[in-house]
């Protein structure tokens, strides 16, 4: 994958639920880039950033590597609770084929609960 600019700076972990979907978790550092304008003085990570998190982590654990996958649409995001500097946040991911195109959905999880419901949409750049 090729560098691109991205709001999070944080480093995406990637690996296996227990139910043998791709899991990717990402602590949300205190120097990410966006607190200083986000809410000064009471720091909160912005739901855009919860997204490129669930994107990041989409992209590490396509089920085909081998495709060139990008980001075509956000079919659904829905926030839930706040994360602050500091959180974990965690991903169970579903991908699925829909003809050349790729869906990605996900409960993003933190240590108060449920963060987020995001669906993303995927075009394979090399089916068309």
């Amino acid at each position: 994958m090729s560098p691109a600019c991205t709001p999070v700076a944080g480093r995406i972990e990637h690996g296996t639920a227990p139910d043998g979907t791709a899991r990717v978790s990402m602590t949300v550092g205190p120097g990410e880039p966006v607190f200083p304008g986000h809410y000064p003085g009471f720091p909160i990570f912005p739901g855009v950033c919860v997204i490129e998190f669930l994107h990041r982590g989409a992209l590490a654990a396509a089920p085909e590597p081998d495709h060139t996958w990008v980001l075509s649409g956000i079919e659904s995001a829905r926030f839930t609770n706040p994360v602050f500097p500091g959180d974990t946040l965690t991903a169970d991911l579903t991908w699925r084929r829909d003809g050349a195109d790729g869906r990605c959905s996900a409960s993003v999880t933190g240590p108060r609960g449920g963060v987020a419901r995001i669906a993303l949409r995927f075009e394979d750049e090399g089916a068309r």
